[in-house]
């Protein structure tokens, strides 16, 4: 059987999700593997893979707001702005001066749209350059500042016990946003270092960790030739888009690669130039179409047929 969906990797620390696609393809011996979100070495959590024909689906599944729990601690500031980097400054006494009541109200503003500038230690480019390889060769270049949006923020914990108070909270972020980032301007909103001291990924759309498999898992669902039952179907990745429901004619014009006619009622919840998947009469995934208004047309985007 050719394994095909998407499957929901627990990435492990020390792992960066490069090495697990290179691990996962390893176990089930296939080359049509691609991943739907980088993840830092040193954070765990949910992966999303696409198998086969779901890899079409990357770009897709990279768009969908990710969450995440992370504990920002506060006192302490880094050149890579979590734990893995060298210390720049240490301010103590902290939890003396700063109550969990102030730090929850500035971490609670930074709900809505915002501003980030990335990180040196990232992999955005820069005249052609990744930032990290730029930063481990000493050198520090100026970077232009990025909208991203923090659709909510809620804290789950606090320590006030230790020399560097800790603030565990959860963020649903769109795509591009850096956690280390938030962190370290979270600091800066009250005027203090912090760094983010661990982080991890608890769903990446509607793909949570309750659906995660880890490599140990994978590689013996796979040997006992039970691991497709556990694959995602490829519109689990798409349910954030408007569906449209085509009859056998459509379909069968469709799977041609051929643009859609269809009536006004049928796509009367879709806006001029929205994205839709489309689906056979039996609900099968058939592709991604883009709604033409003013041609009264489907326009394929991507067909799986």
């Amino acid at each position: 059987m050719t394994l095909e969906g998407i499957l929901p990797v627990w990435k492990p620390a020390g792992f960066t999700s490069h090495d697990v696609v290179a691990k996962v393809r390893r176990i089930l011996k296939i080359k049509r593997i691609g991943h739907t979100g980088t993840l830092d070495p040193q954070v765990t959590g949910v992966l999303p893979l696409c198998i086969g024909r779901a890899t079409r689906l990357v770009e897709y599944i990279q768009e969908l707001p990710k969450e995440y729990e992370a504990t920002l601690r506060l006192g302490i500031a880094t050149d890579t702005e979590d734990l893995s980097g060298s210390v720049l400054r240490t301010e103590d006494g902290l939890s003396a001066r700063l109550t969990p009541e102030q730090v929850t109200e500035a971490i609670l503003r930074f709900t809505g749209e915002i501003e980030q500038v990335p990180p040196m230690y990232s992999a955005v480019k820069v005249d052609g350059k990744r930032l990290y390889d730029l930063a481990r060769q000493g050198v520090e270049v100026e970077r232009k500042a990025r909208r991203v949006t923090i659709h909510s923020i809620e804290v789950l914990s606090v320590d006030w016990t230790g020399d560097y108070p800790e603030v565990r909270f959860r963020v649903l972020c769109s795509k591009g946003t850096y956690i280390r980032t938030l962190c370290v301007d979270i600091g800066a909103a009250i005027g203090v270092p912090a760094v983010m001291a661990n982080l991890v990924r608890t769903s990446t759309g509607q793909i949570g960790a309750e659906s995660c498999l880890t490599l140990e898992q994978i590689e013996e669902l796979q040997r006992d030739g039970a691991l497709q039952p556990k694959l995602l179907p490829m519109e689990r990745a798409l349910a954030h888009l408007p569906e449209v429901l085509l009859n056998e004619v459509q379909t069968g014009k469709a799977l041609q690669g051929q643009k859609i006619r269809v009536l006004p009622a049928a796509v009367s919840h879709l806006t001029g130039g929205q994205t839709a998947a489309a689906f056979s009469p039996s609900h099968e995934l058939i592709g991604i179409y883009e709604w033409d208004p003013s041609q009264g047309l489907l326009i394929p985007s991507k067909i799986f047929s």
